[in-house]
């Protein structure tokens, strides 16, 4: 059995044969709120392998730098070890989730432009929203990689909205990753999949997202089953 690198509410990183590589193996494990809410959902790893591996493949056609190499079997992924930047990038199209909340606003009003947010990586802290500088003063990234990483997500917002569009679903938020492979080069990381995006349905704005499970409003395999196969119908 591969060592285990890195062990996540969703995800296991193990070894691979090449030391610039590694395997990143979907769980069927299911967490909300920064884990206080969790469940063993069947299949749910298999899912979002799917679904990410498909995703992936589009931006890596689209020139986006990302991690991802290959899908490898039903769970798991052969993707380009990283240094992790410990932020998390959230790009908004509609107000939902924690934006409602924070600023009194209405579930599914549409914004005038993208709002990009930052999160410090950090679960004992829960995560704090912090700004530009904060990201200087941490000395977590320098000002032309943290406006490279503003570019990158832009960019893969515009492609993932028109990806999502053709089939139906509104992309409404997105979290993204970036991390450094051994050359320093920034590239995209970890997972895409209704675990980090909010989804909804063009017509009925069901979400078909992590939501579901959040808030008990349906199952989290059907949901999921639904977006894979209006991801595959594009093909």
């Amino acid at each position: 059995m591969e060592a285990i690198l890195y062990e996540g509410k969703a995800k296991q990183i193990l070894h691979s044969n090449e030391a610039s590589q590694v395997i990143m193996r979907f769980k069927d494990d299911a967490t909300a709120f920064n884990g206080i809410k969790k469940a063993s959902i069947k299949d749910k790893g298999i899912l979002n392998n799917k679904i990410s591996s498909k995703i992936y493949e589009y931006l890596n056609s689209n020139g986006i730098n990302t991690h991802y190499i290959k899908c490898l079997d039903s769970r798991s992924q052969l993707t380009t070890k990283v240094d992790v930047i410990p932020l998390e990038f959230i790009i908004r199209n509609k107000v939902a989730g924690s934006m409602a909340t924070r600023l009194g606003l209405n579930e599914g009003d549409l914004l005038n432009k993208p709002v990009l947010e930052i999160c410090y990586k950090d679960d004992s802290l829960n995560d704090p929203l912090i700004n530009d500088d904060h990201v200087y003063s941490l000395n977590i990234l320098r000002k032309e990689q943290l406006d490279y990483c503003y570019k990158q997500v832009l960019l893969i917002n515009d492609l993932l909205k028109n990806y999502f569009s053709e089939i139906g679903i509104i992309l409404v938020d997105l979290k993204l990753e970036f991390g450094f492979d051994n050359k320093n080069n920034i590239i995209l990381v970890d997972e895409i999949s209704p675990d980090n995006c909010r989804l909804w349905d063009k017509e009925t704005n069901e979400k078909l997202d992590k939501d579901v499970f959040r808030l008990d409003l349906n199952d989290l395999k059907d949901t999921y089953e639904i977006v894979l196969e209006k991801i595959e119908s594009r093909y």
